[in-house]
């Protein structure tokens, strides 16, 4: 299996680069993830990543921006300028959970 280092730590990662294990998931290496993707998270990011994390616990599988819009109240646009290049995948990677079916 792949890793990927973020923030020093080493986790291992699918073919995609997103968390293997969501279990391994910290905010810490949440903030890491993002940094390398060149996101700096503040409180509308962490407020759609919280949705996303609790999302998928409760569902087994990872939201989609739609069901992120609707659950967390942050609009299509402005999901956008937060997690520009395909909030859905981005969002999904900084949170720690699989990659979002709806998501090519």
């Amino acid at each position: 299996m792949p890793t990927a280092t973020y923030g020093g730590r080493a986790v291992d990662v699918d073919n995609d680069g997103f968390l293997a294990n969501p279990d391994d998931w910290s905010r810490d290496l949440g903030v890491a993830i993002a940094s390398a993707d060149g996101i700096t998270l503040g409180d509308e990011h962490w407020k759609v990543i919280d949705f996303a994390r609790a999302d998928y616990k409760e569902k087994g599988v990872s939201p989609g921006p739609r069901r992120i819009t609707t659950g967390s109240g942050v609009n299509m646009k402005t999901l956008y300028q937060l997690f520009p290049k395909g909030p859905g995948k981005l969002i999904a990677k900084v949170a720690g959970i699989p990659k979002p079916k709806a998501c090519l």
